[in-house]
């Protein structure tokens, strides 16, 4: 009987995916809510679309966050050349291990 509530527990969660991609252009953004809206998380490389244009990036950046935020989302800084946006219900830990 415990088994069977376990199973059924699993399947009544989404699946939660990771993706990983560079962001070459500022109209790659859309593709990053496309995939927040399907439940992916994204971890992007922002270091191409910072050697062509900053200004570009700094725009990106400001969009994704208020895109993340606004639907329940999360995102943060993962070293100098990533960062990470979780879709809804999907929080990403600042604390010190």
């Amino acid at each position: 009987m415990v088994v069977l509530e376990q199973e059924k527990s699993k399947q009544e969660r989404p699946q939660i995916y990771l993706k990983a991609f560079p962001l070459r252009d500022r109209e790659e953004v859309d593709d990053v809510k496309r995939n927040l809206s399907s439940n992916v998380i994204v971890i992007l490389r922002i270091t191409p679309l910072a050697q062509k244009n900053i200004e570009e990036l700094r725009k990106a950046v400001e969009e994704l966050y208020n895109y993340t935020t606004a639907i329940g989302g999360d995102i943060a800084r993962l070293g100098e050349e990533r960062i990470v946006v979780t879709p809804p219900g999907v929080k990403i830990w600042r604390g010190l291990l």
